[in-house]
């Protein structure tokens, strides 16, 4: 039986074309729109929270509180400092303190200069190892800097392949800051933009290049047991603001933890799925109606036919099923034409994202939880707007639909 009304209802569909497709167009929209933004929103979630999740769940940052946008330290008040960092390596629960510079300096190769961010690198094996792995830092070219390795630099992937066209060779010369330093690694496109544009400089060289004092831009720091990550942050809080005087709430320095980070990036984007995601249910929407409409108007036209079907024996929920089956089917088609379009829209978007920033991966994963939603639910708006259409064609009298 039910194979007879799937039947009849491709046939009804069939018999109107042109408005079968212009019905599933909204709900074709709408699904796409669901499929596309959601699946973008999650490449975005996913991108933005690799800047913070790469640092570990073991390590936080201590930096300055910046009263303007630059280079962390370069626009504050009062910086870090070694007596500073003296403090957090005492402070109980801290296995490792480690500098982090981080300035601006200008890179030249064959008359083509540009500026880039540069960053220290410990002359501790140990302290380069944390560095490594707090980074998720992947050498594709070469090798990573040693503790005693002087006069040498590694790259971000942007800096090779994008603005030197991968013209940089491993061991070649290039002249940061008017002095040559030689290239020997270079660093695999990560999901940190940051990584991806900076180049890795032994701590020393860079203090003398760029006659750097004694203040910091960053101290990482890597605690004893994970567990108490944030009861050591409140503790190094507590005591730089009882070295420095201050009170709570005056902090002139911060302390965060990757984990603060990515929950308040989360709640943001999360947000933002949610704007997406009402975004296509408005389509949708628009879509139902239009099923309702065009169900409406085919039980105007099949007056007569719905008076032949009575009078020969069909029940009234012999005609409501059969309606409702038409307006389903209008909707798992649209649904399934939406998925396919809306997973195609957004391997696009992505790659067109990748290809023009280039600085950040943006990779699209394909959700089959959310495109099985996405078609059951279409359906399900399908069958909705139908229901009201085919109660009213299952009430119709035999003999006033024949005489239509």
């Amino acid at each position: 039986m039910l194979r007879d009304y799937l039947v009849l209802a491709l046939k009804s569909l069939r018999h109107q074309r042109l408005r079968s497709y212009l019905t599933m167009l909204g709900i074709v929209i709408g699904i796409t729109a669901i499929i596309s933004l959601i699946s973008l929103g999650d490449a975005l979630k996913e991108s933005i929270t690799g800047q913070f999740s790469s640092l570990g769940t073991d390590k936080l940052v201590v930096g300055n509180v910046e009263a303007g946008f630059g280079p962390p330290g370069s626009t504050a008040a009062k910086k870090l400092n070694r007596h500073d960092l003296k403090i957090i390596e005492e402070t109980n629960g801290v296995e490792e303190a480690i500098v982090r510079l981080i300035r601006i300096v200008g890179l030249e190769l064959d008359g083509k200069r540009d500026f880039f961010y540069v960053t220290s690198v410990p002359e501790d094996e140990k302290e380069i190892s944390i560095v490594i792995e707090s980074l998720d830092l992947n050498i594709v070219k070469g090798r990573f800097l040693k503790a005693d390795d002087n006069n040498k630099i590694v790259v971000g992937s942007h800096i090779d392949e994008d603005h030197f066209k991968g013209n940089l060779v491993t061991g070649e010369k290039i002249k940061v800051q008017d002095k040559d330093f030689e290239i020997v690694g270079t660093i695999g496109k990560s999901s940190s933009f940051q990584i991806n544009t900076i180049i890795f400089m032994p701590e020393k060289d860079l203090v003398e290049l760029l006659n750097i004092g004694d203040e910091i831009d960053l101290i990482v720091v890597k605690v004893e047991d994970e567990k108490r990550i944030t009861e050591v942050a409140k503790l190094i809080e507590k005591r730089l603001r009882k070295d420095r005087d201050l009170k709570e709430g005056e902090e002139d320095f911060s302390v965060q933890t990757p984990l603060q980070s990515i929950e308040s990036v989360n709640t943001i984007l999360n947000i933002v799925n949610l704007v997406f995601g009402g975004i296509a249910a408005i389509s949708l929407l628009v879509g139902g109606i239009g099923i309702a409409n065009t169900m409406f108007t085919s039980v105007l036209e099949r007056k007569k036919q719905i008076g032949i079907m009575k009078s020969i024996g069909a029940k009234n929920s012999d005609v409501l099923k059969i309606f409702v089956f038409e307006s389903a089917l209008l909707g798992l088609l649209g649904g399934l034409i939406g998925a396919i379009f809306g997973v195609a829209l957004a391997f696009t978007t992505s790659s067109f994202i990748e290809n023009s920033i280039g600085l950040l991966s943006f990779k699209i994963k394909i959700s089959f939880p959310l495109i099985t939603l996405a078609i059951l639910f279409s359906s399900l708006i399908g069958i909705i707007s139908g229901i009201l259409p085919a109660i009213r064609a299952s009430k119709l009298n035999p003999v006033s639909a024949l005489r239509q």
